[in-house]
């Protein structure tokens, strides 16, 4: 039961997602009938879910939620930007009584506020929960009574159907005897099951679907009540519905299922025992609804692959295991070449295989770990509803590369950074409606939440089209906190940065989102700990923009291994741009303590390895040094100086922050072959870290 309870809480995360985005394409202007179709049967689905599990709360908000939408998929509600907005809040508050059943926790709070705003849209107040009939969640129904019966005098007349489920019905996890129990809550049910002549009781026939069944419903309901108890394994069945003294009606339009017999010609029907115990009925699988999102996208034609769902535990072990294997493989290289194979004999020509084959393994495994960033942006799509309605300002959020994947690990840690970023976007990057019309803009701000990979990374971009960073008022906020000093000769970039600071915050006065002096700082050391890095450009009067440069795991990476003094180290090779020998005559002294090198013309910081991480002293450079030419995402380069480089390797992450918290310059160790263990660079950090000394006696930063 626990795992099936596990299963229908997965499900309900992919119609959640489903329901997102069909809003999104609702809120885009697109108001056909079938995204309005997809709205609707993401929310009953979840609905007859719930019931199963007896999850009253998630079920009594989604049966009111569920009404509201009624009315829109018949026509009585128009779509407006009002009605829109509160669908998503609809929608938000659906996921939260998700999440508070799967934890076992209380309903949120504020469920009644949505509740009654959106009831208000047709006019009516939401039904109290005692005056909701959610009979269908309850597993203990008994058909010999009279519960749920409708009154005698309201009785309108009889329904006769014939149910037959086709296989893939019971393949999804449902059960028919649910379906019967929710139709004994509408009136008095007599149900009779059909079993073909030929049908066989063996084991290898267990998993045929030949049962049927004719149901004799006496009720005041409407037809339309029938066909919702159906309606969410619509896909699943052949249902027939007809009055006692109609022509036959078919609903489903679904074909009968091959060597079936007839209905007519079922032998004696046998009752359903009122005994039977109750069962847990899973979800139909939301497979139907999310291709109607790709239709409604222009999309159906594309392919859904089929999925298995894994414990993420299992994927963890499966990843740790494949690091072992690069570590063995690459101490089991280290033992031939110390032994002196020589080059094109068996062992030599194998172990190039097993290199190749160990490469292909861990890019496997590393792709069952990538996920698209698409949930996480649609998380994103929430905070900027609800910090916009607190600041009372008009934003929209517009995404790009959704389905850029990215390991999940990194994307779990993503969400307290950018859920920062953006309501510091909306807070402090855009105006009010009158500042924006003042300025010859649109009322409504737009923040744009993109992601792409970029030479062996992810780049995820926040962008806002607002006023910019005033950087007078950076400044003089810093002065007057006394984070720099009053004389500080700042550039543009190093004012922008300014804001990372701990402490720092320009609100004048505290409130929900921001005023505290905690944020930017908790983004970049978040960023940082992902081995990632972050940057700001902003244009006055046009917008800011965030750049986060992230690797795409945090398993393995492919490395240059080099030697300075006695120490091995590793520069991740997707940031080295060309190697070259040193020369005296292309070293530039600058002042005291720096040296540029000239190297194509062009003149970068020259960083020695060894006296900057403390290995040898400065007056100790070896001849025949070599510069390894780094390039950050910015553009921004650097060269440093090693004695010598060893080889290009795969090596496996292994993080130090829990052990030794964050060096600078440093972003994690690994084991190499030969059992040592080496650090694995960080070469923006070093290129940092070489700015800001040659920048203390101009900032005087203070402390």
């Amino acid at each position: 039961m626990a795992e099936i309870r596990a299963s229908f809480f997965v499900e309900c995360e992919e119609l959640l997602e489903t329901l997102h985005d069909a809003l999104a394409v609702l809120d885009e202007g697109t108001h056909d009938d079938e995204t309005i179709n997809i709205i609707f049967r993401a929310v009953h689905s979840i609905k007859g879910g719930a019931g199963a599990f007896g999850l009253d709360d998630l079920v009594a908000f989604a049966h009111q939620f569920e009404t509201v939408l009624d009315e829109l998929r018949g026509g009585r509600l128009q779509v407006a930007p009002n009605v829109t907005r509160l669908f998503f809040q609809g929608a938000d508050m659906l996921q939260d009584h998700v999440r508070a059943a799967q934890a076992d926790e209380p309903p949120p709070d504020g469920s009644d506020e949505v509740l009654s705003a959106l009831a208000a849209l047709t006019g009516d107040m939401p039904a109290s929960e005692e005056e909701v009939d959610f009979a269908p969640a309850m597993l203990s129904f008994d058909f010999g009574s009279d519960e749920g019966l409708a009154p005698e005098e309201a009785v309108a007349g009889t329904w006769q159907m014939e149910f037959t489920p086709h296989p893939t019905f019971y393949a999804s996890g449902n059960d028919p005897l649910l379906l019967l129990r929710s139709l004994a809550t509408l009136g008095d049910i007599d149900v009779r099951c059909l079993i073909p002549d030929d049908l066989a009781l063996s084991i290898d026939h267990a998993e045929d679907s030949r049962l049927s069944w004719q149901i004799d419903l006496t009720t005041s309901a409407e037809r339309a009540e029938i066909e919702e108890i159906f309606e969410f394994v619509s896909d699943l069945c052949a249902l027939e519905i007809r009055s006692a003294d109609a022509i036959v009606d078919n609903f489903f339009a679904e074909d009968p299922i091959p060597d079936e017999p007839p209905l007519e010609h079922a032998p004696p029907a046998i009752q359903i025992s009122e005994d039977v115990p109750p069962t847990i009925v899973d979800i139909a699988p939301p497979q139907a609804s999310a291709q109607n999102v790709d239709k409604t996208s222009d999309k159906a034609a594309e392919k859904t692959n089929p999925t298995v769902r894994v414990d993420l535990e299992r994927i963890d072990r499966l990843v740790n295991l494949v690091g072992e294997l690069v570590i063995n493989q690459a101490m089991l290289a280290q033992s031939v070449a110390l032994a002196g194979v020589a080059e094109d004999t068996a062992v030599q020509n194998g172990l190039e295989e097993f290199m190749i084959l160990t490469r292909d393994i861990q890019d496997s495994v590393m792709m069952i770990r990538a996920q698209p960033v698409k949930p996480l942006f649609q998380r994103m799509a929430r905070i900027v509803r609800e910090a916009s309605g607190a600041v009372g300002k008009q934003v929209k959020l517009r995404t790009e590369g959704e389905t850029t994947e990215v390991d999940k690990t990194v994307i779990e840690r993503l969400a307290d950074p950018l859920t920062h970023m953006i309501r510091n976007a909306i807070d402090h990057g855009l105006e009010t409606a009158e500042q924006r019309l003042a300025a010859g803009k649109s009322p409504e701000g737009t923040v744009v939440l993109s992601a792409r990979h970029s030479s062996g990374r992810v780049l995820i971009e926040i962008s806002d089209d607002g006023a910019g960073i005033n950087r007078d008022r950076v400044r003089a906020t810093a002065i007057e906190r006394k984070l720099i000093a009053a004389d500080s000769v700042l550039s543009d970039n190093e004012i922008d940065n300014l804001i990372f600071l701990p402490g720092f915050s320009t609100a004048k006065q505290v409130s929900a989102l921001s005023g505290r002096g905690v944020g930017m700082d908790v983004v970049q050391s978040a960023i940082t700990a992902l081995g990632g890095r972050i940057k700001i450009s902003s244009n006055p009067g046009q917008g800011s923009q965030f750049s986060i440069s992230l690797p795409l795991t945090l398993a393995v990476l492919d490395g240059m291994v080099v030697r300075v003094a006695d120490q091995t180290l590793v520069i991740p090779l997707s940031a080295i741009i060309e190697t070259a020998t040193l020369t005296p005559a292309a070293i530039k002294q600058v002042g005291a303590h720096s040296q540029l090198l000239l190297i194509r013309g062009d003149l970068v910081p020259l960083i020695d390895l060894g006296p900057r991480l403390g290995f040898r002293p400065a007056s100790q450079r070896p001849t025949g040094a070599i510069v390894i030419l780094v390039q950050k995402e910015d553009g921004v380069r650097s060269a440093l100086i090693v004695d010598a480089i060893m080889e290009q390797r795969q090596v496996v992450i292994k993080g130090l922050d829990q052990n030794y918290g964050p060096i600078t310059g440093v972003a994690a160790a690994t084991i190499l072959g030969d059992g040592q263990i080496a650090l694995i660079l960080d070469p923006a950090g070093l290129t940092d870290r070489q700015t800001d000394r040659s920048q203390v006696s101009d900032l005087s930063l203070a402390g």
